[in-house]
């Protein structure tokens, strides 16, 4: 027997009743939850991201500010369009390799091959 749909809500009463009807999560909760199970170790190294990050705003900032009334000649755009250029194809093909190595079984842990040879002589005997 198929569950009756509820117009109101898009979820089936058969869903709706394995639900626990009064403990809702929101998104704070769950944030919070997550924030509390962060140990010291990824609080430093989440602190040292926020820091490179405002720097780098920080630099790009003065960089952008300090360059009015330059000109970039013909040839700086040219470079710009070749290394973007060159950047992207080495992204692409190394992208590539890697769905490559994935589907042909080169990212398989290794495992020792034996032969099944029993002329092979046994360094324990």
């Amino acid at each position: 027997m198929k569950p009756r749909m509820n117009f109101y809500e898009s979820v089936p009463e058969a869903v709706k009743a394995l639900s626990v009807p009064g403990k809702r999560t929101t998104t704070i909760d769950s944030i919070t939850a997550l924030m509390r199970s962060i140990g010291g170790g990824s609080w430093v190294i989440l602190a040292t991201l926020l820091i490179l990050l405002v720097g780098a705003i920080v630099l790009s900032y003065l960089g952008w500010t300090s360059a009015v009334g330059t000109d970039v000649p013909a040839s700086g755009y040219v470079a710009l369009v070749l290394g973007v250029i060159a950047s992207l194809a080495v992204g692409f093909g190394l992208m590539a390799l890697v769905f490559y190595s994935s589907r042909a079984g080169y990212d398989e842990p290794a495992r020792l091959v034996q032969k099944d040879d029993d002329t092979s002589t046994d360094p324990r005997a």
